[in-house]
């Protein structure tokens, strides 16, 4: 047992890294964007660089996320959520919104469904027994959707595209919308590529009536050891003509935003990445105070913090974000909704929170 030990912490640990996309298990080798600003050496890149871990500062963020958890970093009790039938979808209004976890979120505009970064699986890792695992089920299977219009995936880390979910919603998707490459997995997983759009930064397209517009973020991509920043990573503008959503995947923050703002807002609503934050890693995921920024730059009028709730990816307690961006808003003036996993949510005329992440009872943490 002894011996079998560091071999399980290294599998451990790889499997984390390839998780939060740390690590860069091969994949296919990406077709050729040269015609992309953001593509030049066979990888993308963001404007402005990042800056590296290298890979003694790689090993150190894996050690802490291995042996630094705070005890609260998971719910002491299963968090709530609002069960979805699939009736329930079909009765309910246009400009409706459902958050079915992290950063997926089914939204219903002028008669049409459409989903953002599907994951359903239990666990957001390439192994179905290791792993950052769900705090909560989805409020609907895939099974139980109806047919959706449209899917739109920021990037490829496995807490934003999820293998499984894919190949169980393709049958029912009339169209994929990614960024650069992004499409490229999906045909190599049995997605007929008939039904993909690849868009660069910038790059719209229109869709039953929905404009969909890539717009720029500061990440990276890759799903193992060898793909690092072979696919592209985006920001999306979503506009129905009466309502305009921006959706922004994960991103740190950057100037961009406040280019978005200037050629597409104001929006109704933004969805901002608000979760698994540290300053190791600041450069890719915005700290709360960012995430405000931000929307503000966007020029938004409601914000609900999204990319929290559902994952271990970072080491802050899990109510963190929710606390930290609720206290930023009510300084700011900004108007903050953060519904419950499966409830619905009126894009034009948001709910304020209920603090719903306050009322989960003291227990045992979730297993993991």
């Amino acid at each position: 047992m002894t011996r079998r030990l560091p071999r399980l912490l290294l599998l451990s640990t790889v499997l984390i890294a390839m998780t939060l996309g740390l690590l860069t298990c091969g994949a296919r080798p990406a077709a050729s964007y040269e015609q992309s600003p953001q593509f030049h050496d066979g990888r993308f890149h963001n404007p402005a660089g990042t800056s590296s871990l290298g890979f003694i500062g790689t090993l150190g963020v894996l050690w802490r996320l291995m042996v630094e958890k705070p005890k609260d970093a998971t719910p002491p009790a299963p968090i709530p959520v609002q069960p979805l039938t699939r009736q329930a979808l079909l009765d309910a209004p246009d400009d409706s919104l459902w958050r079915m976890g992290h950063s997926t979120l089914l939204m219903k505009l002028d008669g049409h469904f459409w989903l953002t970064d599907p994951v359903f699986s239990e666990r957001a890792s390439p192994m179905s027994f290791m792993g950052p695992k769900r705090f909560h089920a989805p409020p609907l299977d895939i099974a139980a959707l109806p047919p959706l219009t449209g899917v739109i995936i920021s990037h490829d880390h496995y807490d934003h595209l999820d293998h499984e979910a894919i190949r169980a919603l393709a049958p029912k998707v009339d169209h994929f919308l990614t960024a650069l490459g992004v499409g490229d997995r999906l045909v190599a997983w049995g997605v007929p590529a008939e039904k993909i759009q690849q868009l660069d930064w910038w790059q719209e397209t229109g869709v039953q009536g929905l404009k969909v517009t890539a717009t720029p973020a500061q990440h990276f991509s890759g799903r193992g050891l060898s793909d690092g920043n072979r696919t592209l990573w985006a920001s999306w503008v979503i506009d129905s003509g009466s309502r305009r959503i921006f959706f922004s995947g994960d991103s740190g923050y950057f100037d961009g935003f406040a280019r978005i703002g200037e050629r597409y807002g104001p929006f109704d609503l933004t969805l901002i990445e608000t979760g698994a934050y540290d300053a190791d890693w600041a450069d890719v995921h915005m700290q709360p105070e960012q995430s405000l920024q931000a929307h503000l730059d966007v020029r938004g009028a409601v914000m609900m913090p999204i990319h929290n709730g559902t994952f271990d990816l970072a080491l802050h307690p899990w109510t963190e974000p929710f606390e930290r961006i609720t206290a930023l808003a009510a300084e700011r003036g900004v108007t903050l909704t953060a519904p419950q996993m499966g409830e619905r949510l009126d894009i034009g005329a948001p709910a304020p929170s209920t603090h719903w992440w306050r009322q989960v009872g003291e227990g045992a943490a979730p297993s993991r």
